[in-house]
Formats: C-alpha cells, sequence, structure tokens
C-alpha cells in the first residue's frame, strides 16, 4: 500500500521515540552554546520542521521560508540545523568571498553510506544517455561501450533509478533520517543495491587494468590513478587507494552522466517550447557552422544566440536546485551570525538563478539575459549550475563542452517536432530533490 508523506512522517515520529526526542534536545542545546545561528522558523522536536516543507518540492518551500525570515536562515531537518543561503547575495558571499570556510562537504547520507530511427517518435532517454555515459567511459575506461551491451546498459539504469530516487520523498527523507530509515522498507534501498552493483562493474574493470598496466603508457584515468598508487604505496598518508579509485570513478559516472543528459533532454523540451527561440538557433548554426564539417568549441565565440540559449536552458532549469550541501570548515563569522564548525549550509541555487535583481522576469525563459545591448553574449556572476567557490563541480569545464557540441551537432542536421502543441509541453519536473528529472517525452527527429 503506498503511503503519503504525511503519513510516513508520522510512521517515522513513531518509530524514533522518546530516546531520540532526549538526544536531539541535547544536540540542538550542544550547538547553541556553540554558535549563534541565525533565526528561522520554530522546529518540533525530532521533525524539526519537515512538516513547513512540500517533499515534491522542497527548495521552493525554502525558497517561500526566505520571504518570511530573510536570505540567511535556520531550518531543522529533523535534529539536524542547516543554515539556508537564499538569493544571489548571500550564496555569492559565502561560496565565493569566505570560499575557504564554506568548502568543506556537507552531510549527504545516501552517498555516505556507498563511500564507506528518424522521423518515428520516440523517448531520448536512452540514446542520450548513452552517448553521454561513453564520453566519462573514454575517460575513465578509455573505451566506449556499444549501445546495446548488457552491462553498460545494466550501469546505466541503475545511475538513472538511483538519480530519480534521491531526487524523491524518499531520497530526502533518507538524508535526513538515515538510521532509521535503514530498517523502514521503501524504494530507497534500492539505491544501495545499485550502488553496490555499480560498485562490482568498476572494480571489475579496475582489476584488468591491473594486470594489463603498462606504467610508462597510461591509457586513461584509472590507469593514471594505479599508477599514483604504486607510486605512495609506502606512505601511511596517501589518498590513492583502490576503495577510493572505486568511489572516485563512480562519482564522475554519476555526476558526469546524469546532470548532463537531463540538461539536454531538457534542452529538447525548451527548444520545441519555444519554436522561434529554436529558429533563430539553426540560423546561427548555418551561418557560423553550416552543414558540411562537424561543430567545434571554436564556434561558441562566434554563437552569442546559441550560448546565451545554453545559459539560459540551465538557468531556467537549475537541475540541482539546492545544490549539494556544504559545511563550515571552522566556527565562521558570517554577517552577525557565527556558525559552529560542522555546521551544514544549503546553497539554495534556485534562488539564485531566479533572483529578480539578477535577472529581467526571472520565472520566463529568456535567452536576453545573457545578451548585451548589441546581441553579444554576456555571462551574469549570478549564473552558478555548477555551484561557485571551492567545491564547484570537478566536471563543470567537461559538462559545458559536451553541451555545446551535443546540442548543435543535432540540431545542424536535426529539428525537434513535438506531438503536441508547444503549449502542451510541461516544463515542471517530473520530481525535484537533490535534482529536477524532467518528465518522460517522446518527440519525432526530422532531418533539415
Amino acid at each position: 500500500m503506498e503511503l503519503s508523506a504525511a503519513a510516513w512522517l508520522a510512521v517515522l515520529l513513531a518509530a524514533l521515540g522518546g530516546a531520540l526526542w532526549l538526544r536531539a534536545g541535547q544536540e540542538r542545546r550542544r550547538r547553541a552554546k556553540k554558535g549563534r545561528l541565525p533565526p528561522g522558523p520554530p522546529a518540533l522536536p525530532l521533525l524539526g520542521n519537515l512538516l513547513q516543507l512540500d517533499p515534491s518540492a522542497m527548495y521552493r518551500s525554502l525558497e517561500k521560508l526566505s520571504e518570511r525570515y530573510g536570505p540567511v536562515y535556520t531550518i531543522h531537518l529533523g535534529s539536524l540545523p542547516c543554515v539556508v543561503l537564499c538569493g544571489y547575495q548571500a550564496v555569492k558571499e559565502a561560496l565565493v568571498d569566505q570560499a575557504n570556510d564554506f568548502s568543506d562537504r556537507g552531510d549527504f547520507p545516501v552517498f555516505y553510506r556507498f563511500t564507506k530511427g528518424n522521423g518515428s517518435p520516440f523517448n531520448p532517454i536512452n540514446p542520450v544517455c548513452r552517448a553521454v555515459a561513453n564520453v566519462i567511459c573514454s575517460v575513465v575506461f578509455g573505451k566506449r561501450f556499444d549501445y546495446e551491451d548488457a552491462s553498460f546498459l545494466t550501469l546505466l539504469d541503475h545511475l538513472n533509478e538511483n538519480f530519480k530516487i534521491m531526487s524523491s520523498f524518499w531520497g530526502e527523507v533518507y538524508n535526513i533520517f538515515p538510521r532509521l530509515m535503514d530498517f523502514l522498507p521503501g524504494p530507497h534501498h534500492q539505491i544501495f543495491r545499485n550502488f553496490e552493483s555499480l560498485r562490482q562493474f568498476i572494480a571489475g574493470h579496475i582489476r584488468r587494468h591491473q594486470e594489463s598496466l603498462n606504467p610508462s603508457a597510461p591509457r586513461d584515468f584509472i590507469d593514471c590513478f594505479l599508477i599514483r598508487m604504486e607510486q605512495e604505496k609506502q606512505d601511511p598518508l596517501s589518498y590513492f587507494h583502490t576503495e577510493t579509485l572505486v568511489m572516485s570513478t563512480h562519482n564522475l559516472f554519476f555526476g558526469g552522466t546524469e546532470t548532463t543528459s537531463s540538461t539536454l533532454r531538457y534542452s529538447f523540451l525548451i527548444l520545441m517550447k519555444f519554436p522561434k527561440v529554436a529558429a533563430k538557433v539553426h540560423q546561427e548554426i548555418d551561418q557560423v557552422i553550416g552543414r558540411d564539417r562537424a561543430p567545434c568549441l571554436a564556434d561558441r565565440k562566434l554563437m552569442p544566440y546559441t550560448d546565451a540559449v545554453i545559459y539560459e536552458i540551465q538557468r531556467f532549469i537549475t537541475i540541482l536546485p539546492m545544490g549539494l550541501p556544504r559545511a563550515v570548515t571552522r566556527d565562521t563569522p558570517f554577517r552577525s551570525f557565527l556558525f559552529p564548525k560542522g555546521t551544514n549550509v544549503i546553497p539554495l541555487l534556485s534562488s539564485v538563478h531566479f533572483d529578480p535583481s539578477q535577472f529581467k522576469d526571472p520565472n520566463s525563459f529568456n535567452p536576453a539575459n545573457f545578451l548585451d545591448e548589441n546581441n553579444s553574449f554576456q555571462s551574469n556572476e549570478a549564473f552558478m549550475p555548477f555551484a561557485p567557490g571551492k567545491r564547484i563541480c570537478l566536471g563543470a569545464g567537461l559538462a559545458r563542452m559536451e553541451i555545446f557540441l551535443f546540442l548543435t551537432t543535432l540540431l545542424q542536421h536535426f529539428t525537434f517536432r513535438p506531438l503536441v502543441t508547444p503549449a502542451e509541453i510541461d516544463l515542471a519536473p517530473q520530481c525535484t530533490g537533490l535534482g529536477n528529472v524532467p518528465r518522460p517525452f517522446e518527440f519525432q527527429v526530422l532531418s533539415r
């Protein structure tokens, strides 16, 4: 039987019991004595502010709370206090101006547990994911997989499923009550079964690399890591270990496949919803690149409108609306507050991308947000899809290149035709939590 979010919260409250209530109170008092966190909404024992948050769109709830409590406030996710940074100015002051202080990784328990045919309608998720994932495979494994390779397809299925579950109510609740959720039934357990399958897949490739390794001719990321492991094997403080290699490889896959493929799928939807925008991109591609050669990165600086469209797509969809949690590295003064060392911080990237002080009419899709009065490309410091500061996404540069090359190559040869009218295209995510996951859709791809 499917239980509602409210029903599950009631189950959680009953299961935790009085012992955790006392423990939560002690933890709050300990933190309160050590620092001076900003005020926020009153919190219930155990549940904190969960009843004030919509699990299907938590970042929207956090943005709404900032209207009452300001751009820097504290919420409690269960017993855990988290400082929310809302709007461009607050996020910039913390993650950029005080980058060193805010450079630690925040709690994210679902990751933590692991680290211990043209013309016919079709769903683009599979070909897009396979193409994007093969870019990472070339870097990490030194090879590409056939699109019908069974082990490769299983890998992608696990990545897709984990991204969806981690962006659902179940993923959100696990991150708040990880110990309890380990004992409760639900789809969140599939995340860790998938993680284990991915670990075995990666470990198998590492073993094969070890058997054929030539230290004088590294072939890929795994070879380079293995060589460094050998060089530092006598160093007790070395970070280069087999398990670290497994986890690093997994993170490259997860971060470099899901976010990029989701951005591309959203791009298709947006270009079909705004056909005049798509027509102008087609025109610029024809003028700068033509039809006789493949696009290259050097073309990008000659294509200001296309570049602006790509930036606006990333701003508008904000694929990771709450970013990934940060934590302060030491007792940190911030504005009129004092964040104790280890305080979790939520950089609300959605609030930056939809900040009306930085973007005109931010709730509308408008490439002019990244064009100046002469229609030349103009970036904006409030553009933060990869999060700023010391923990900027490791694959940000690769993702930028991939999105430009994939999109321009497809638009050079094809037009996208929706199966419904543009007005009927729904850009609202299927689910949102860790990420904004686009709704499944089919469309036609026609030769130009």
